[in-house]
């Protein structure tokens, strides 16, 4: 039944691959007919996954070189479409918010070998004492920290172990011992909202408006989004208090493990401090955080601190994933269906406002059901093609609008499949469907609220 589900699945979207140039539709050129189709088909493969997501993304580049470039096999009319060079689809592997990702990828490893994560956490911890709600506190703030500078998905798998001795330390039946590991996935996913690099919806949206001329740097990001991570932190553990009471009062963890003061541990912990120095000083200094990305991703094999076993660990699909979205967004720009899609729905007749309330519940809707990367390379170009095309005025808050798309998917963490941490912590047996389900409902619907406030009140005395 599973294979017949796939194969279906597979033949499907083969299908809606052909059906645009089929169709012929009426004021789209036959490359934006193709991109349709290459659309159609790669969104119902990101939901139903007949094969992985991340071979979907590869699937992308592969068809658009093959039918959209100057190695392809179809003869546009210059007129109508200026092919792309095929070096244009495959540079999206090496797009500089992938090395962004690896110089990432690269602290996170080392970071995690040499036991920097843990030590971050025991100092967090140990001044918090032994309150049940204090403790819940402190491993929301590591959790959120770390995903900060780590991937989300990484971050949630390292805690997710470290999570299992506090909920051992306390009473059998504890109510709070579902609040304790729901409290990982979800600081995570709030936690990597904070910087470029923390969620590939972030990096996605940053990429679509560099695509446009337009730069965040790493320390705009952060103070568009750190106050309003730190504002869904608390209100989410208010909320996994509110819903997952403790029963005790204490709550006793062996803090005994010590830090190894090797010359690797400390030259990590170097490169990681001046790292972080330069990316959240980029404004001051003007070199770009793609660019200091590449000193850990170079120093830390250099130096022997990483080695070829520590390489190969790096999460690769996630880089395919976000490759595969840029690569698409190129797509719908290029060949004109981006605009021909927008060109169908009379959007002024919404006003700036009913527009971006309008993307903002069907990218949260959407990243609830599939994933929020998923979502943000689906609706981040139509946002920008809307944007770019003048229907709105040339005062629309393009910028903004981005921002928030790419934020609120993260903020989409009702099923397991919604977020990768969300399906981690469902794999360990320690979190319920149900109680992921009732928890992320509530700070969903609270994070709607405060980052359309953050749209129309904070963001515009940043980026204005």
């Amino acid at each position: 039944m599973k294979h017949l589900k796939t194969y279906g699945s597979a033949t499907l979207g083969a299908l809606l691959l052909c059906l645009p140039s089929l169709l012929g539709l009426e004021g789209l050129s036959p490359a934006g007919q193709i991109t349709m189709g290459i659309f159609l088909m790669a969104g119902l493969y990101w939901i139903l996954e007949p094969i992985p997501i991340y071979a979907t993304s590869l699937l992308i580049i592969f068809l658009q070189v093959l039918l959209l470039s100057d190695q392809g096999f179809i003869n546009f009319d210059p007129a109508v479409y200026e092919v792309e060079s095929y070096q244009t689809f495959y540079g999206t592997l090496a797009n500089p918010i992938i090395i962004l990702f690896l110089g990432g990828f690269s602290l996170a490893t080392a970071a995690v070998k040499f036991g920097l994560d843990r030590r971050l956490t025991r100092v967090l911890l140990k001044p918090l004492g032994t309150d049940p709600k204090a403790v819940c506190l402190g491993m929301m703030l590591s959790t959120a920290l770390l995903s900060a500078f780590m991937s989300n998905t990484a971050t949630t798998a390292m805690m997710m172990t470290m999570v299992v001795p506090v909920i051992m330390a306390m009473e059998p039946g504890d109510p709070f011992q579902k609040g304790i590991a729901l409290s990982i996935p979800v600081a995570a996913n709030i936690g990597g909202i904070a910087t470029p690099i923390g969620s590939p919806p972030n990096a996605i949206a940053i990429t679509a408006l560099r695509e446009q001329g337009i730069h965040i740097t790493f320390s705009t990001w952060m103070i568009l989004a750190v106050p309003l991570v730190i504002i869904m932190l608390l209100i989410a553990w208010r909320i996994l208090l509110l819903l997952f009471p403790p029963n005790g009062k204490s709550i006793q963890i062996d803090f005994s493990e010590q830090f190894t003061w090797s010359r690797q541990a400390i030259l990590t912990s170097c490169i990681f401090g001046i790292t972080i120095l330069f990316w959240v000083t980029e404004k001051l200094h003007g070199v770009s955080s793609n660019v200091v990305a590449f000193f850990p991703l170079t120093f830390l094999p250099a130096l022997g601190i990483l080695r070829k076993a520590d390489i190969r660990r790096y999460s690769w699909e996630v880089l395919w994933l976000v490759a595969g979205g840029i690569s698409m967004g190129i797509s719908l720009k290029n060949t004109g269906l981006a605009e021909w899609l927008i060109g169908l729905i009379a959007w002024n007749s919404f006003g700036s406002v009913g527009v971006v309330l309008i993307f903002v519940v069907v990218a949260y809707g959407i990243a609830n059901l599939v994933s929020n990367t998923v979502t943000a390379t689906l609706l981040i170009p139509l946002a920008i093609g809307l944007g770019v095309s003048g229907i709105m005025g040339s005062d629309f808050p393009l910028v903004s609008a981005i921002v928030l798309i790419g934020i609120v998917v993260s903020f989409s963490m009702i099923l397991p499949i919604s977020t990768p941490p969300n399906a981690i912590a469902t794999s360990t047996g320690m979190v319920k469907t149900k109680d992921m389900a009732k928890t992320g409902v509530l700070i969903g619907l609270i994070a709607i609220v405060l980052c359309c406030l953050s749209y129309f009140l904070y963001w515009p005395l940043i980026l204005n």
